[in-house]
């Protein structure tokens, strides 16, 4: 696919679960799994969801692999090779990055080595100014939240690697959480609980099917009294043949429960650290959810009913962090505050 206009600047939410890529004058115009299958030498055989596709499929000639890991970048050479294939795909083949500047999501926890990792690879793709931007900074640009404003504003970016939690004033963060728990121990949690309930040993992508499917965390106002279901099918671990049964959604509220309290316990965290009149601020606006987790049903309704605050799903919570290193490139004087500039590398 090719754009013509394409702009000089790009925001790209380096994602665990998936990236995409965002144009000042197209907005996203690239949202794939961040996964890459590769041959023998290392050759693209595909990326996205054709990759995505092959994961538990793949003969032993064919390496399948998810470059992020708990939001970081976990195999550098991966990394860099399906970052140029998504930007091969979104480019005319005679750009290049030389004159780009490019605003990089990554999670508020991540370390200083990692923030380098994330730097390099974009530079060795020839960016030339590279801006890393706190995932729930981008998020609040991207779902149109005040950041600026001397009230504080609470987000939740709930992703397939991070959950970051934080609360922002003046254009920066006041006080944030970042936890290693998201969608991907959401999945293992599910891995977990089919197994030593029903004997049946399932892969990372039916948990994920079923987490989308029938996944509850708390009764609302729609699902209460109604148990949904649907089959869920893998190896019975006995006998080792293919096995198919029948999940609940009370059997995935029971599942997620680990992994969700250990969320809404780095909500709380944050709202503790954060200074009074700043958290009068959050009573008044409430906790917006961002990311993919946004959508667990129930799950706002479980933060407000132990919080008593307002909990609202971000209109745009999977292009939220995606939109927001987009659109803060519109004024690069507040970019180089909010982000961490690849001069400080």
């Amino acid at each position: 696919m090719c754009f013509k206009f394409f702009s000089q600047d790009l925001g790209v939410d380096l994602g665990t679960a998936n990236t995409l890529i965002y144009s000042k004058d197209a907005g996203i115009i690239l949202n794939e799994p961040s996964v890459v299958a590769v041959d023998q030498n290392d050759q693209v055989l595909a990326a996205g969801k054709e990759a995505k596709a092959m994961i538990g499929r793949a003969p032993s000639n064919i390496k399948v692999v998810r470059p992020l890991q708990e939001g970081v970048i976990s195999d550098f050479v991966m990394t860099q090779v399906m970052l140029k294939e998504y930007i091969r795909r979104v480019m005319e083949k005679r750009s290049s990055l030389t004159s780009m500047r490019v605003v990089v999501g990554v999670p508020s926890g991540v370390t200083e080595v990692e923030k380098r990792a994330v730097n390099e690879v974009l530079h060795q793709m020839g960016a030339k100014e590279v801006y890393i931007l706190t995932e729930p900074m981008a998020a609040a640009i991207g779902a149109g939240l005040a950041v600026d404003e001397a009230e504080g504003c609470m987000i939740a970016d709930i992703g397939g690697g991070t959950s970051d939690i934080a609360i922002i004033a003046l254009g920066g963060i006041v006080t944030s959480t970042s936890l290693r728990y998201a969608g991907d121990k959401m999945d293992e949690a599910i891995v977990a609980y089919m197994r030593k309930n029903f004997s049946l040993l399932i892969g990372d992508k039916t948990a994920e099917d079923i987490k989308k499917t029938v996944g509850c965390v708390y009764p609302t106002e729609e699902t209460e009294g109604v148990v949904t279901s649907m089959e869920a099918r893998g190896r019975d671990i006995i006998s080792g043949l293919p096995k198919t049964v029948t999940v609940h959604s009370t059997d995935i509220m029971s599942a997620l429960e680990e992994p969700v309290s250990i969320i809404l316990d780095g909500v709380k965290n944050t709202l503790e650290q954060a200074p009074p009149e700043l958290a009068a601020d959050i009573v008044n606006n409430g906790l917006v959810l961002a990311g993919g987790g946004a959508f667990l049903r129930g799950l706002d309704k479980l933060i407000e009913y132990h919080t008593g605050m307002h909990v609202a799903i971000a209109p745009n919570a999977l292009e939220a962090v995606a939109e927001g290193t987009g659109k803060s490139l519109s004024n690069i004087e507040k970019v180089k505050r909010y982000a961490y500039a690849d001069k400080k590398y």
